[in-house]
């Protein structure tokens, strides 16, 4: 049995009538390398369930205690059901990729159901070529972008010819405590509650101000410097890193607003090996063109629909604060940071070199903050009082001016070809999540075997165009490449 965190807990307490909490990912693979030719959703069934016992998230279910007094647990499901899991599906003829994309809107935009394992497998026939596809969805209340990097390698091989696999100890059903049990663990939760609040804050107040929305209320820029020399002289944490502070105006757009419970999803790649042509040829980081090429889609999105405002977008951009002791745990060890995305600037040259300075100024604001600051900010509130907290601070959001315009995030992943049940895979496209809070689209990219693979989900009605922005997503690669040669032959 495992508690779950208050930053996972989170993720189920965002759940809405038009919000989700889940992540996933769209595999696309060639059957013709797997035994026989073909993928069947019965090799994928054989697949998860010799590796169970490598993939445990996907055998937990959550336990509630009673009232809602303690944080939730996660208990192996007695009456697991891999076929309930693991469906099969079809697309229509031609089966092509905006056909495809739009049944992954579809699957993505419904919840899962919290008396089960919190995850769902589609294999998706009839694609144009032959290909299957398989899309997956995890909450994201058991996984973050890493974890669920390292979930997906334990279903994946290096060959067509799938690894031995160690058979897992006999497995024995478990009896979860009872009521009374969690309930007398939830009271004494709610007891040290304000001792270890009290114990956080002098940790806590100098970086309230950097929680998303937070620096906009009146007074909490000078609660955070109270709260650095009360750091300082209690001697818990460094207090606040007075490096240049500015503030970061929100513009409204189009994708800002309260999200509608329907999606849109689109993908694409592009060769690795040309955007570290970019990077070498610029001086720059391969984050700094991803983000490049993300401001000049959006730029030209927001051109087409009249709506490019002054000041630039403000990005949510997730990191990874996992450590080596950390890995293969599940559960969410991340952090998170603000940051411009300059589609005011016109010039291609001017823009890739702010999205550089930006980038920079903003690990160097975001370096001091404690690796757990997230989980620790999520911890503030009872766990009675979470959910409810949650849900009014998304709807306060969603009424007032945004928070950030997007969520922008790079995954790293393999290099090298992978196999699942013997299919080779051709690609995988991260399917992320949306908010009212964090804007109506999620642009996340997981690099793989020398492509970076694209996924894209917006709100239907915010963005109903998504596709559009692949296409400049391309014509942006275009046009650093042909910047990065005409600076070649000037040198």
């Amino acid at each position: 049995m495992r508690q779950l965190t208050a930053l996972d807990v989170q993720f189920l307490n965002a759940e809405s009538r038009t919000t989700t909490g889940h992540v996933g990912g769209l595999s696309i693979l060639d059957p013709s390398t797997a035994p026989g030719g073909t993928l069947t959703v019965d090799d994928i069934r054989e697949l998860i369930g010799q590796r169970l016992h490598l993939a445990k998230p996907l055998r937990w279910r959550l336990l509630q205690v009673p009232l809602g007094l303690d944080h939730p647990y996660w208990i192996d499901d007695n009456e697991f059901d891999l076929e309930f899991h693991v469906r099969e599906i079809a697309l229509p003829a031609p089966g092509d990729e905006k056909q495809l994309a739009e049944q992954i809107a579809r699957l993505t935009a419904r919840p899962l159901d919290r008396g089960r394992p919190l995850w769902e497998a589609y294999v998706i026939h009839g694609l144009q070529g032959g290909n299957v596809a398989v899309y997956t969805k995890v909450h994201h209340a058991a996984i973050d972008g890493v974890s669920g990097a390292e979930l997906l390698g334990a279903l994946m091989d290096l060959s067509a010819e799938p690894r031995t696999i160690e058979p897992p100890e006999r497995w024995l059903a478990t009896k979860p405590p009872s009521q009374l049990e969690l309930l007398a663990g939830g009271l004494k939760r709610i007891a040290l509650h304000p001792i270890k609040t009290a114990m956080q804050l002098p940790k806590l107040l100098p970086h309230v101000d950097e929680v998303p929305g937070a620096a906009r209320l009146p007074g909490v820029d000078l609660l955070a410097r109270a709260g650095s020399a009360l750091s300082k002289v209690t001697k818990q944490g460094p207090g606040r890193h007075e490096v240049d502070r500015p503030k970061l105006p929100v513009p409204e757009t189009p994708i800002n607003g309260p999200i509608s419970p329907h999606r849109r999803f689109a993908y694409g790649s592009m060769p690795l090996a040309d955007v570290k042509a970019l990077k070498k040829a610029f001086g720059v980081t391969v984050n700094d063109v991803v983000m490049t090429l993300c401001a000049t889609a959006m730029r030209r999105w927001l051109l087409d629909h009249d709506a490019l405002p002054l000041d630039p977008l403000v990005t949510l951009v997730p990191l990874s604060v996992r450590t080596p002791e950390q890995a293969k745990s599940a559960g969410n060890q991340i952090s998170m940071m603000l940051a411009p995305l300059p589609t005011n600037i016109e010039d291609p040259a001017e823009r890739l070199a702010e999205v550089t300075k930006a980038m920079a100024a903003a690990k160097q604001r975001y370096q001091p903050l404690p690796a757990s600051w997230l989980v620790d900010f999520s911890a503030v509130l009872p766990s009675a009082l979470g959910g409810l907290s949650a849900r009014a601070a998304m709807r306060y959001l969603a009424a007032t001016s945004p928070v950030v315009n997007l969520v922008v995030s790079n995954v790293p992943g393999a290099q090298f070809p992978l196999y699942q049940a013997g299919a080779r895979l051709l690609g995988h496209y991260p399917v992320s999540a949306i908010t009212d809070a964090s804007g109506g689209l999620n642009i996340t990219v997981m690099s793989y075997n020398g492509n970076l693979d694209f996924g894209l989900v917006s709100c239907r009605e915010l963005m109903p165009d998504l596709w559009n922005l692949i296409d400049y997503l391309h014509e942006a690669m275009e046009e650093l490449t042909k910047l990065a040669s005409a600076q070649n032959q000037e040198a």
